[in-house]
């Protein structure tokens, strides 16, 4: 469904991504992780288009993204910092990104919204909130179209215990749906609940693409922290 072949991108002298080749398909969650620097945001950014690689070609859909931005529509992304216009309402962002869609027919996921109780908060300015509600409000939008690709970014962070599981929920849920996820996050225990594979980058490379349970087995641990750091350990 999503591939990337042989996908290299540079700032400067700096080497980012090296000969990334990886291909992701339906139905399996992705667990994004490596050191700081290893270049996951960076990943990411070019699946999404907002970074545009050296060489390489990547693929939706078996088809080149170059730059049609249209295969956008089919991913829903939840960004580590939302970053949202100061003065507007809570309630008028959703209503533009509707509008900006216009998608007659397009299956609309108010789930968590109503699972955050958004709505008895629509008249607040995106300025007044806390990173814990923009954090909700991301969520939200990242799910509303009900996207068959979607791209998370720690997730969890800033969030409170209770709306860290709604959301986690709301992740296995959909994951039954056959889609697609990628998720970066910092926190091992999450991508233990929510991974079905693991991509693993040091330094902009790709070490390994491995299903979490062959990991485990490879390794003998059951946590995935321990799992990393015991096969990079053999590796070295």
């Amino acid at each position: 469904m999503l591939q990337l072949q042989q996908v290299n991108k540079t700032f400067g002298k700096l080497e980012v991504l090296k000969g990334i080749d990886v291909c992701f398909e339906r139905g399996q969650s992705v667990a994004i992780i490596g050191p700081n620097g290893s270049g996951k945001t960076t990943l990411i950014k070019s699946i999404l288009g907002m970074v545009v690689p050296e060489s390489g070609v990547i693929l939706f859909q078996q088809q080149p993204v170059g730059d049609d931005a249209r295969y956008r529509r089919d991913i829903g992304y939840m960004p580590q910092i939302g970053r949202y216009p100061d003065n507007m309402q809570i309630g008028q962002l959703f209503d533009m990104m509707r509008d900006l869609r216009n998608g007659a027919g397009e299956r609309i996921d108010e789930e968590l919204i109503e699972a955050y109780r958004l709505p008895d908060i629509f008249h607040k300015s995106m300025r007044t909130l806390s990173g814990g509600t923009r954090q909700k409000v991301s969520a939200a939008l990242a799910f509303l179209f009900s996207p068959p690709v979607m791209i998370l970014d720690e997730p969890t962070a800033g969030l409170d215990p209770l709306s860290a599981e709604i959301l986690k929920s709301k992740i296995q849920q959909e994951k039954q749906r056959n889609k697609l996820f990628l998720i970066t996050s910092h926190i091992m225990s999450d991508l233990e609940e929510l991974a079905t594979d693991v991509v693993y980058l040091v330094e902009g490379r790709l070490e390994f693409f491995k299903p979490l349970e062959t990991l485990k087995a490879e390794t003998g641990e059951e946590k995935l922290g321990k799992a990393i750091a015991k096969l990079m350990a053999g590796n070295n």
